[in-house]
């Protein structure tokens, strides 16, 4: 299985994904502020991914502090979320484990510093393996909705470097392959930054899954012509009403398939439906530099000084979506988590 992150005694470690496929570099996270420069710069991203990084770099972040006082202690760990959540506004996993941390050091307040701290690595390391069993869930669940003989579609990267575990999206795809079903998959190469040519066409090669790797513009000619049974991917947000926020060019794609026809999936974790927020409406998009847009890996693929936007996700209407398949269950319109 593939890992994004991961704890060698007490060093932790992340693979470096702007790096990837060409190199397989693993970096030493020493402290928050690297685990937050990490997330800022995308060598660690994907919903789930992030949140279980949140969670682990807010442990690093404190262990200069386990000799404080608890008062201290816990004035610290507000301060290293803080910074840690101002990282990605989009995907709510991030915020959840951040919460998540702090109520677990709220209860234990009373106790010293280095006691808090323990338990605070003990309930990082349990948001890591939660995630790699809601992971194997949503794949096993996810099967219900791929037949027997099945040509999919799939944007950015939904794997086990986006998650904790095998994936959500990708997971249910890999799994479907394991199972002996006999899947080709389209994998949507995700500009700017190409999550999909880079990640999940290195992982589906790593599991021997078959697939073709397409551009972005060409997605309604293959389901014009290829008989696409499905479109499944991820979310970094689902508001309550089923609105979700995903990897800018989700939003085309879920109306292109709505033409034609084909099922458009969504699988992510429960942790990712955000019940504060009404729609989609109330999503904050993260805006990205232009430079993403202008360059390709640092070369100029337009002229310097033209204006260019780079939103890193839209928000798909939950009208648009077939199912939202969760390690619960899968769900569909109207929702009603």
């Amino acid at each position: 299985m593939i890992k994004p992150l991961f704890w060698e005694k007490d060093r932790l470690f992340i693979v470096d994904q702007t790096l990837l496929p060409t190199i397989y570099q693993r970096i030493e996270i020493h402290n928050h502020l690297e685990m937050a420069d990490a997330i800022k710069r995308l060598a660690i991203r994907g919903a789930p991914a992030i949140g279980i990084a949140a969670a682990a770099g807010l442990v690093v972040g404190l262990k200069p502090y386990i000799h404080c006082s608890s008062p201290e202690f816990l004035s610290k760990l507000y301060e290293i979320a803080e910074i840690l959540n101002r990282t990605r506004p989009t995907a709510v996993n991030l915020s959840w484990a951040l919460k998540r941390m702090k109520r677990v050091a709220e209860s234990e307040k009373h106790k010293p510093a280095s006691e808090i701290w323990e338990r605070l690595l003990h309930e990082a390391v349990n948001i890591h393996t939660e995630d790699i069993n809601m992971c194997r869930q949503i794949s096993q669940n996810g099967q219900n909705i791929i037949p027997e003989k099945a040509n999919l579609l799939t944007h950015c990267n939904t794997g086990g470097l986006a998650t904790g575990g095998l994936g959500t999206a990708l997971g249910i795809i890999i799994t479907a392959h394991q199972t002996g079903k006999n899947i080709h998959v389209y994998v949507d190469e995700t500009r700017p930054l190409l999550q999909g040519a880079r990640l999940t066409a290195w992982e589906l090669t790593e599991e021997h899954v078959p697939f073709t790797l397409i551009s972005d513009n060409m997605a309604a000619y293959i389901m014009a012509t290829r008989k696409i049974d499905a479109v499944i991917l991820g979310a970094d947000r689902i508001a309550a009403n089923g609105d979700t926020a995903n990897k800018i060019g989700t939003y085309g794609l879920a109306v292109l398939a709505n033409y034609h026809k084909v099922p458009f999936y969504v699988a992510a974790p429960t942790s990712t439906i955000d019940p504060n927020i009404a729609s989609g409406d109330q999503i904050v998009i993260e805006e990205r530099g232009g430079g993403e847009v202008r360059e390709v890996f640092g070369k100029p693929i337009a002229p310097g000084n033209c204006p260019a936007v780079s939103p890193a996700f839209d928000v798909t209407p939950n009208h648009l979506i077939s199912g939202i398949i969760t390690e619960k269950g899968i769900f569909r319109h109207p929702y009603r988590f």
